[in-house]
């Protein structure tokens, strides 16, 4: 563990017991490479990574090297990488292969492919403890340090509701391992292990699906909620999820944290196309300012969702996505208090200060961006990057 980089300080982690299962936030990213590289390494029987993002720098091959290990001491290792989001290719993992383990690429066929994206992020050892979010396996998410690394959170479960998600997992090993294979049984399949009841509850969707479970959950929960707090790296959504955080801020508060560092200039374009809609309902709007935002959650009243889902038509209607759902008033208190201090490193977008940025060729750069963000993957309306979106 020589090799792992140092923590910086933070406040203690958040913690909590719900329904027999432990749940811990992992804010840092030097925390959550620790994590991970320990639950590899303490895996006795098994182990599963679905991936978006696998990259070959240094974070990646020490993931791959710990893997390796596992897979070189009987832990029967399984890994499963989204095919356009990771620059790793075949050659990278073949020692992993060799070893006994067994690696998979998500790429969808029939002419699917520049549209599908297996966006999760999902890793179970041994049935019974899981770690999921945002972050990805890429120098840049798993530190803190650098003017290219991402604000992002993990969240580890151990108990009972893992096993729901190595079930799930070995369900999508199996579908993408097929030769042939169709976007019905995909839909059916990860709706199969979707939960709608019990204070935690696994929200997976998939592509073109208007049976979305993550965001018909959160939409119900926003319906009546007078509390919304959210923080979305790709904030682009629908109308009707505008409408009713339009409707939060009249009858409460909602406050909204949204990149204002990317990677992707043109997703912070898009999100700005929604900013005046909000704020003439009272929506505070606030953008990050000391890294890139990656972060996806969402506080509505006492329940939290947290993973890899952003908040716009991609995440909603084409890509496969996995969130959790936690209905308990203590954790969504703490959350809440994470919340505030993400504010902190926050400029608040008055409407005084969105009026003066507005002027008519942004608006224009906004709304191409918009339609552009929602159908297009995010890597490649990255080579747009307009400028002046600071």
């Amino acid at each position: 563990m020589a090799d792992h980089p140092t923590e910086p300080v933070t406040d203690p982690p958040i913690r909590a017991e719900i329904a027999g299962n432990r749940i811990e936030v992992i804010e840092t990213g030097a925390a959550r490479l620790n994590a991970l590289l320990q639950l590899i390494a303490d895996a006795e029987r098994s182990f599963k990574m679905l991936m978006y993002m696998f990259n070959p720098d240094h974070v990646g091959g020490l993931v791959h090297d710990a893997l390796l290990a596992a897979a070189r001491r009987g832990v029967e290792v399984k890994l499963l990488i989204d095919g356009f989001g990771s620059d790793a290719r075949p050659q990278f993992f073949a020692d992993l292969d060799q070893a006994g383990g067994e690696y998979c690429v998500f790429n969808p066929s029939y002419g699917r492919r520049y549209l599908l994206r297996n966006h999760q992020k999902l890793v179970i050892a041994d049935d019974s403890i899981a770690i999921f979010g945002g972050a990805n396996i890429d120098d840049t998410y798993l530190t803190d340090v650098g003017p290219k690394h991402w604000r992002d959170l993990w969240l580890r479960i151990e108990g009972s509701e893992a096993m729901v998600g190595s079930r799930y997992f070995d369900a999508v090993f199996r579908w993408s391992k097929r030769k042939r294979t169709t976007l019905r049984s995909l839909r059916r399949m990860i709706g199969e292990y979707n939960e709608w009841r019990g204070p935690l509850q696994w929200k997976f969707s998939g592509p073109l699906s208007m049976r979305n479970s993550w965001w018909r959950s959160i939409g119900r929960d926003m319906n009546g909620a007078t509390r919304l707090d959210m923080e979305f790296a790709y904030f682009a959504p629908p109308g009707a999820m505008l409408r009713r955080i339009g409707r939060i801020g009249r009858r409460g508060r909602a406050r909204i944290i949204v990149a204002a560092k990317s990677d992707n200039n043109a997703t912070i374009a898009a999100a700005r196309h929604s900013y005046s809609r909000l704020l003439r309902r009272h929506v505070q709007i606030y953008e990050y300012q000391p890294a890139k935002l990656h972060t996806k959650l969402a506080i509505v009243d006492d329940i939290v969702h947290i993973g890899s889902s952003n908040f716009d038509y991609r995440s909603f209607y084409i890509n496969l996505e996995v969130m959790l759902r936690i209905k308990d008033a203590s954790f969504a208190a703490a959350m809440r208090a994470y919340f505030e201090r993400e504010l902190e490193d926050c400029k608040w977008i008055t409407p005084e200060l969105h009026k003066r940025r507005a002027s008519p060729w942004r608006r224009i750069k906004w709304a191409i961006s918009h339609f552009l963000v929602n159908i297009a993957d995010y890597t490649v309306t990255r080579r747009l990057n307009f400028r002046g979106e600071r």
